[in-house]
């Protein structure tokens, strides 16, 4: 495989510096150019054409969200985003995941702890290059489609839904999520992201669904017409039976390399709802979700996962395929509706 070609933009040199550093112990990687602006890197990126682009937030004349909107509109290529995990920070940040970035991470706070992770996220993106050039090209359901709920269709409805997703999932969950109608089933999602982002990314879903979307708490009643999502951190988030069904958010060590965990959510449906249920695996780095999944199609309830196609990463849906875990496989502009028709 030959090397990602990355371009580096940010308006600090020192902080091209680090990302470069980081980027050059791995013999896989190469940074083709440098940009302190979105109007260099826009020259650069006709001139260059990298596999993936490195991207600060804040810049001058054009700030990254801006830049990043023209990226995927004219010139659709990976996008890492790199920056604070501050509170503006983090709202900015999930605009770009919104927008479509493959994925963000915090600039480091010291030297020691620099962009360990970046290396592979890089490399990530660039083997997704081809798929999203196609996927945008090929003329996606139009973003977030709110125009369209379904409310008036006539529904046969699962006692309880799960969803699951990563890389690229806040583009993908808020594509589904607006699709979801204000009688929907109570509904359970497990997304992959750092816990400064799911409080306001639930107050976005929120503002796109029917449904009503909170940021689980712990103890929660499993209501109709409301969607839960695990705050991300240093606990799972678990379904509890019983006379009166509820969230929970348990403490325990990381599950497939995750916390929370899509398994563990699944699993927990698995054994405590058996059948009427609905389990869905959306795009997504690794293997996460897709053991949990084929517990619940064991236990009888329906299961659904991304295609190909419509995933920014095919990692989680295609391992939840190959192991058998996914009754059926559907671009991601049909799965809302197949989970309300059961079949």
């Amino acid at each position: 495989m030959c090397a990602a070609s990355v371009l580096v933009v940010d308006d600090s040199v020192t902080m091209r510096a680090l990302i470069k550093h980081a980027l050059s112990r791995d013999p896989d990687i190469v940074v083709v150019g440098e940009a302190s602006n979105p109007f260099e890197a826009r020259d650069k990126m006709k001139q260059l054409d990298p596999d993936v682009v490195t991207l600060d937030v804040e810049m001058p004349n054009m700030n990254g969200i801006e830049f990043l909107e023209k990226i995927m509109t004219l010139r659709p290529t990976p996008v890492i985003m790199v920056s604070n995990l501050t509170a503006p920070g983090a709202a900015a940040t999930l605009a770009a995941l919104e927008i479509g970035a493959f994925d963000c991470i915090a600039k480091p706070s010291a030297r020691e702890t620099m962009f360990t992770e970046l290396p592979g996220l890089i490399k990530e993106a660039a083997r997704a290059k081809a798929g999203m050039a196609k996927r945008r090209k090929g003329g996606a359901a139009p973003r977030h489609a709110v125009g369209e709920p379904a409310r008036d269709r006539r529904m046969h409805l699962p006692d309880l839904v799960a969803i699951g997703s990563s890389t690229g999932g806040v583009e993908a969950l808020m594509q589904v999520l607006s699709e979801f109608p204000a009688n929907c089933p109570a509904t359970v999602i497990v997304q992959h992201l750092p816990a400064a982002f799911t409080g306001s990314f639930a107050a976005r879903l929120d503002r796109v669904s029917q449904a009503r979307v909170v940021e689980a708490k712990g103890g929660e009643p499993l209501l109709p017409g409301h969607v839960y999502l695990a705050p991300g951190g240093q606990r799972h988030m678990i379904v509890k039976a019983g006379s009166r069904p509820s969230v929970a958010l348990v403490e325990s060590e990381t599950i497939s390399g995750h916390r929370p965990s899509v398994d563990v959510l699944f699993t927990s449906i698995a054994k405590n709802f058996g059948g009427s249920t609905c389990g869905v695996i959306l795009t997504g780095m690794g293997r996460d979700g897709a053991q949990g999944l084929l517990e619940m199609r064991r236990a009888g309830a329906n299961t659904l996962g991304q295609d190909e196609e419509s995933s920014l990463v095919y990692g989680m849906p295609r391992v939840a395929n190959e192991i058998g875990a996914v009754a059926r496989q559907l671009p991601l502009g049909k799965i809302a509706k197949q989970i309300f028709s059961g079949g």
